[in-house]
């Protein structure tokens, strides 16, 4: 299903793109045994890492949630026509993203919020649209919800030590330029956004890298951003991505996360699963597990 209705909200997933991120597992998860891999390699294959070529899958998408009468687009991606030194590969793209929203039915003047979990590259791109020689706000009516924290981090402004990095161009091109045209709102610790949904912070990856909780009659939902970026990590959460900035903090996070998602029952939506893309967990032992998938097919 495209579809899903959670509570009162609706939640549909767009996808940008989906594919091979040119990554085995031990350069993606630095120093994630091969034998855990092996161990986890039937829950893996095909949707999140090629038998063939060993090189990790995922998916660059956002959530569109409909709730109390708004639009709300949970992370916004990569982003054409932008300057990536970093990842090559991600610059200068010419997608049809904004299609992809139409076709779900959402145009961009409609989109009320916006939140970006965190502000890495592949979660602001959308952000923006290139008007002419000047970045434009994509999303014109809406209020952009960003981390204070990584709104601080990741403005060369205030932390030079950040140019030349995986962020490169980011913030200049992607979240400056909605900043002044009055459209951010920065939050701290925690943000209702309405009766559904409310952020929290969920730090380690990011500085301000955050989740978004729906909560709604029975249902239990948690949009997870980048705490995972693979299904290997529910079995295996002490392993890191390669882009996690406080390797600690976001082990640390992890469990907590996951715990809070096994004893909810809360489906878990993290920002870059390709193919099947929401699942619930479940307590192992010392450690967790898939307890079931909850496909959604791509827009």
């Amino acid at each position: 299903m495209s579809d899903m209705i959670l509570g009162d909200v609706e939640v549909t997933r767009v996808e940008e793109m989906h594919g091979p991120i040119g990554m085995t597992p031990d350069v993606f998860f630095p120093g994630s045994p091969k034998q855990d891999w092996d161990e986890q390699r039937s829950a893996l294959v095909p949707d999140f890492l090629n038998a063939e070529t060993d090189i990790c899958e995922v998916a660059v998408q956002t959530w569109v949630l409909r709730s109390e009468g708004r639009t709300v687009l949970i992370d916004t991606g990569v982003g054409n026509h932008k300057e990536r030194p970093y990842v090559p590969s991600w610059g200068h793209l010419e997608l049809d993203f904004l299609g992809n929203l139409q076709r779900a039915g959402v145009d961009p003047d409609d989109v009320d919020i916006v939140v970006n979990t965190h502000l890495h590259v592949d979660h602001v791109g959308w952000n923006t649209r290139l008007e002419g020689q000047s970045w434009v706000p994509t999303f014109r009516n809406a209020t952009y919800l960003m981390p204070k924290a990584d709104f601080e981090f990741w403005n060369p402004a205030d932390n030079p030590k950040i140019a030349g990095g995986v962020n490169q161009n980011v913030f200049e091109d992607s979240v400056a330029p909605v900043h002044a045209a009055g459209q951010v709102q920065l939050w701290e610790s925690g943000h209702v956004i309405d009766g559904n949904l409310r952020l929290e912070a969920a730090p380690g990856h990011t500085p301000g890298s955050s989740i978004v909780k729906l909560a709604s009659g029975s249902e239990r939902a948690v949009f997870a951003g980048d705490l995972m970026h693979s299904p290997f990590q529910v079995m295996q959460p002490d392993h890191n991505s390669c882009f996690c900035e406080d390797a600690e903090t976001a082990r640390k996070t992890r469990h907590e996360f996951l715990g809070w998602a096994a004893d909810s029952n809360a489906l878990v939506l993290p920002a870059h699963f390709a193919g099947r893309g929401a699942l619930e967990v479940e307590r192992r032992g010392g450690s967790f597990g898939i307890k079931r998938w909850a496909p959604l097919d791509r827009l």
